[in-house]
């Protein structure tokens, strides 16, 4: 029930990475002019820049980009102050909500895919699959703002910036550099959103919104069984409900237009929780007995080498 996109958007959009010219690839999504001037007879401008490759990875990003441009379009009839996400974790959680309705049978009915294998031992890969891309990413999105909050309150010096990344990275993800790690080198610029100056919270709080959601538009689909094997593919209730919280923008207060998709005015995880829960009991009986988790130690003090190994 969604609106097709502008014709605009398709002549200028940038699909693939031009030949003539080098261009940064990193996706993006673009609202041009904030709806148009319909006196002028001049529609919304929306466009993508992207360097797409015939890749899974980018199949789900070119829907991640478009949730961005939906959510330009529904919005853009309100006056510009309220031109925007009901906050920064919606705007990045409307196309991977629509990623996650992309089931096995979806895929195999619009042709991409064949007949899937069932059972548990594929479901448990599947959901450990998702569970790579959807929960461990949760660590990693907190650990990115508190490195740069850190830096702006000045609780994390120049001097130790490449230290106190390392030590945020053992605290929250468990992970250490393959080797030592001074100050001449700056791995957190590594990562596009760091130099780029973009907060990173938002992605944080739209791997839990885009479950909330998706819980939400399953209901209102009628979805009987497993949240997991939830599609709303052409579910026209669904798609209402899911443009008219679109249509709010930053207009009300963001618990109130969450609660109008989901019935709840509270992040929660629980939707997360209950679509990986088959993983979640086999990981329960594959870890008895067995000590879960890290002791986080303090990174190596900073040293100089002589030359500087290899950026990660």
């Amino acid at each position: 029930g969604m609106p097709k996109l502008p014709d605009t958007y398709w002549q200028r959009s940038q699909f693939i990475k031009p030949l003539d010219r080098d261009v940064v690839c990193h996706a993006s999504a673009w609202d041009m002019n904030m709806g148009g001037e319909p006196n002028q007879n001049i529609g919304a401008d929306v466009r993508t820049k992207m360097c797409i490759k015939p890749t899974e990875e980018d199949f789900t990003t070119i829907y991640h980009e478009l949730g961005h441009i939906y959510y330009d379009l529904a919005y853009n009839p309100l006056p510009p102050l309220f031109q925007n996400g009901a906050n920064d974790g919606f705007h990045e959680a409307i196309g991977d909500t629509i990623v996650l309705a992309m089931t096995p049978k979806y895929l195999q009915s619009i042709g991409m895919v064949g007949e899937q294998q069932t059972g548990r031992e594929s479901l448990i890969n599947s959901q450990m699959r998702m569970a790579l891309s959807k929960v461990a990413f949760l660590p990693f999105g907190l650990m990115i703002d508190r490195w740069r909050w850190g830096v702006f309150d000045g609780s994390i010096t120049p001097e130790h910036y490449n230290q106190a990344w390392w030590e945020l990275k053992a605290k929250y993800q468990g992970v250490a550099p393959v080797g030592t790690r001074g100050e001449e080198f700056f791995d957190p610029g590594a990562k596009y959103h760091v130099p780029g100056n973009t907060p990173y919270t938002r992605y944080f709080l739209a791997h839990i919104l885009q479950f909330q959601f998706y819980k939400g538009l399953c209901q209102a689909a009628g979805h009987q069984g497993p949240l997991y094997e939830c599609s709303f593919y052409g579910n026209k209730d669904a798609g209402q409900k899911f443009w008219s919280m679109l249509q709010r923008g930053s207009s009300q207060p963001w618990q109130t237009t969450l609660k109008e998709l989901t019935g709840n005015d509270k992040l929660d995880a629980g939707p997360m929780l209950e679509y990986f829960a088959p993983m979640s009991e086999w990981l329960k009986q594959q870890n008895q007995g067995q000590m879960c988790g890290w002791q986080a130690t303090a990174a190596a003090p900073a040293t100089t080498t002589t030359a500087p190994a290899t950026a990660r």
